[in-house]
Protein backbone atom coordinates (compact mmCIF):
# COMPACT_ATOMS: atom_id res chain seq x y z
CA UNK A 1 0.00 0.00 0.00
CA UNK A 2 1.30 3.44 -0.97
CA UNK A 3 1.27 6.51 1.29
CA UNK A 4 -0.47 8.44 -1.50
CA UNK A 5 -3.55 6.23 -1.06
CA UNK A 6 -4.19 8.00 2.27
CA UNK A 7 -3.07 11.50 1.28
CA UNK A 8 -5.29 14.48 1.98
CA UNK A 9 -3.90 16.93 -0.61
CA UNK A 10 -2.51 20.32 0.34
CA UNK A 11 -5.48 22.03 -1.32
CA UNK A 12 -7.74 20.40 1.31
CA UNK A 13 -5.43 20.92 4.30
CA UNK A 14 -5.76 23.80 6.75
CA UNK A 15 -2.28 25.23 7.28
CA UNK A 16 -0.59 28.52 8.16
CA UNK A 17 2.35 30.21 6.51
CA UNK A 18 5.45 31.67 8.09
CA UNK A 19 4.26 35.26 7.67
CA UNK A 20 1.11 34.71 9.76
CA UNK A 21 0.75 36.33 13.14
CA UNK A 22 -0.08 34.37 16.27
CA UNK A 23 -3.56 35.90 16.18
CA UNK A 24 -4.17 34.81 12.58
CA UNK A 25 -3.06 31.30 13.50
CA UNK A 26 -5.32 31.16 16.55
CA UNK A 27 -8.29 32.43 14.57
CA UNK A 28 -7.74 29.93 11.76
CA UNK A 29 -7.43 27.05 14.22
CA UNK A 30 -10.57 28.18 16.06
CA UNK A 31 -12.57 28.59 12.85
CA UNK A 32 -11.71 25.08 11.64
CA UNK A 33 -11.81 23.50 15.13
CA UNK A 34 -8.26 22.12 14.85
CA UNK A 35 -5.86 21.68 17.73
CA UNK A 36 -2.79 21.61 15.48
CA UNK A 37 -1.89 22.82 11.97
CA UNK A 38 1.13 22.53 9.69
CA UNK A 39 3.34 25.61 9.39
CA UNK A 40 4.70 26.15 5.87
CA UNK A 41 7.29 28.45 4.37
CA UNK A 42 6.24 30.87 1.64
CA UNK A 43 7.77 28.50 -0.94
CA UNK A 44 5.70 25.54 0.27
CA UNK A 45 8.16 23.71 2.50
CA UNK A 46 6.96 22.11 5.74
CA UNK A 47 8.53 23.84 8.75
CA UNK A 48 6.72 22.42 11.79
CA UNK A 49 3.37 21.65 13.35
CA UNK A 50 1.94 24.30 15.66
CA UNK A 51 -0.47 23.19 18.37
CA UNK A 52 -2.88 24.99 20.66
CA UNK A 53 -0.62 24.06 23.56
CA UNK A 54 2.39 25.66 21.86
CA UNK A 55 0.43 28.88 21.44
CA UNK A 56 -0.95 28.89 24.98
CA UNK A 57 2.47 28.28 26.55
CA UNK A 58 3.97 31.06 24.42
CA UNK A 59 1.23 33.47 25.55
CA UNK A 60 1.72 32.48 29.19
CA UNK A 61 5.51 32.56 29.15
CA UNK A 62 5.56 35.97 27.47
CA UNK A 63 2.62 37.38 29.44
CA UNK A 64 0.79 38.42 26.31
CA UNK A 65 -2.80 39.47 25.96
CA UNK A 66 -4.75 38.69 22.82
CA UNK A 67 -4.33 42.18 21.35
CA UNK A 68 -0.55 41.82 21.19
CA UNK A 69 -0.74 38.52 19.30
CA UNK A 70 -1.51 40.26 16.01
CA UNK A 71 1.95 41.85 16.04
CA UNK A 72 3.97 38.68 16.73
CA UNK A 73 4.99 36.34 13.96
CA UNK A 74 4.01 32.68 14.33
CA UNK A 75 7.62 31.61 13.80
CA UNK A 76 8.43 32.99 17.27
CA UNK A 77 6.44 30.09 18.73
CA UNK A 78 8.58 27.00 19.19
CA UNK A 79 6.72 23.71 18.82
CA UNK A 80 6.85 21.43 21.85
CA UNK A 81 6.98 18.30 19.66
CA UNK A 82 9.06 17.63 16.62
CA UNK A 83 6.74 16.21 14.00
CA UNK A 84 8.78 15.19 10.99
CA UNK A 85 7.28 14.85 7.54
CA UNK A 86 7.53 11.65 5.56
CA UNK A 87 8.30 11.27 1.89
CA UNK A 88 5.81 9.90 -0.59
CA UNK A 89 8.31 7.06 -0.96
CA UNK A 90 8.06 5.94 2.68
CA UNK A 91 6.53 2.57 3.37
CA UNK A 92 3.40 1.87 5.38
CA UNK A 93 5.34 0.60 8.40
CA UNK A 94 7.04 3.97 8.91
CA UNK A 95 3.71 5.75 8.43
CA UNK A 96 1.95 3.58 10.99
CA UNK A 97 4.76 4.07 13.52
CA UNK A 98 4.39 7.85 13.24
CA UNK A 99 0.61 8.06 13.07
CA UNK A 100 0.15 6.14 16.30
CA UNK A 101 1.59 9.11 18.24
CA UNK A 102 0.07 12.09 16.41
CA UNK A 103 -3.14 13.17 14.69
CA UNK A 104 -1.57 13.55 11.27
CA UNK A 105 1.68 13.08 9.41
CA UNK A 106 2.88 15.75 6.96
CA UNK A 107 3.93 14.41 3.54
CA UNK A 108 6.59 15.86 1.22
CA UNK A 109 7.23 15.11 -2.43
CA UNK A 110 10.62 14.13 -3.85
CA UNK A 111 11.72 17.78 -3.90
CA UNK A 112 10.82 18.34 -0.24
CA UNK A 113 7.65 20.31 -0.99
CA UNK A 114 4.66 19.86 1.30
CA UNK A 115 1.92 18.05 -0.63
CA UNK A 116 -0.54 17.16 2.13
CA UNK A 117 -1.13 15.07 5.22
CA UNK A 118 -2.17 11.59 6.20
CA UNK A 119 -4.72 11.66 9.00
CA UNK A 120 -4.75 9.07 11.75
CA UNK A 121 -8.47 8.54 11.16
CA UNK A 122 -7.77 7.44 7.56
CA UNK A 123 -5.35 4.77 8.72
CA UNK A 124 -7.69 3.57 11.47
CA UNK A 125 -10.62 3.35 9.05
CA UNK A 126 -8.50 1.42 6.55
CA UNK A 127 -7.34 -1.04 9.22
CA UNK A 128 -10.90 -1.54 10.53
CA UNK A 129 -12.14 -2.34 7.02
CA UNK A 130 -9.23 -4.71 6.49
CA UNK A 131 -10.06 -6.54 9.73
CA UNK A 132 -13.76 -6.77 8.78
CA UNK A 133 -12.83 -8.41 5.50
CA UNK A 134 -10.74 -11.08 7.21
CA UNK A 135 -13.41 -12.05 9.74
Amino acid sequence: MNVLFFLLPKSSVVYVEEDYSIRQTLEKMQFHHYSAVPLLSKNGKYIATISEGDLLWYLKDNRLDFEKTEKINICKVKPSREIKPISINNDMDSLINLISNQNFVPVNDDLGNFIGIVRRSSIINYLVEKIKKTT
